[in-house]
């Protein structure tokens, strides 16, 4: 599985060593920055991981900042996009099992890399339920052609 992940400066720590674990654990990679803790703007990196994943060319994405918040809103502003902020190990799996999200977001200043380490795990390893949820991302997701 390929996975894109970005940041600000506010989530580069937390950033590395969430990569670090995924390669570790045979996945492969693409990271779109920031790569200093120099301060930078979250859309421009976020945005292009979202894209990564809208298009195909990576299977999931995470990205992180100081809360989730920004890195959050940014992904789910590009079309096809189900990214869920997630701080408990419960959202995490939640999320995979009625939501299918294809990226998830965490906050470097909320939780540690312990707990951020179980939430990612959770969520790779979650599986998609279907059934009464397809109805209710088809909802979700008719929102994107709405003006």
């Amino acid at each position: 599985m390929k996975i894109a992940m970005a940041c600000d400066h506010g989530g580069l720590r937390l950033k590395n060593v969430l990569k670090d674990y995924l390669e570790a654990n045979g996945y492969i990679v693409e990271d779109f920055g920031t790569y200093s803790e120099d301060s930078c703007d979250y859309p421009d990196y976020a945005g292009k991981a979202a894209k990564a994943v809208a298009s195909g060319s990576c299977d999931r994405g995470v990205v992180v900042c100081g809360t989730g918040i920004g890195v959050s809103i940014t992904a789910n502003k590009v079309k096809g996009i189900r990214c869920a902020l997630c701080h408990d190990v419960f959202s995490a799996k939640a999320t995979r099992a009625h939501n299918d999200t294809n990226m998830i977001a965490m906050g470097q200043r909320v939780i540690g890399e312990g707990l951020a380490l179980e939430i990612l795990t959770a969520w790779l390893e979650g599986k998609y339920e279907g059934g009464r949820h397809d109805q209710r991302i088809a909802k979700m997701m008719a929102y994107e052609g709405e003006e």
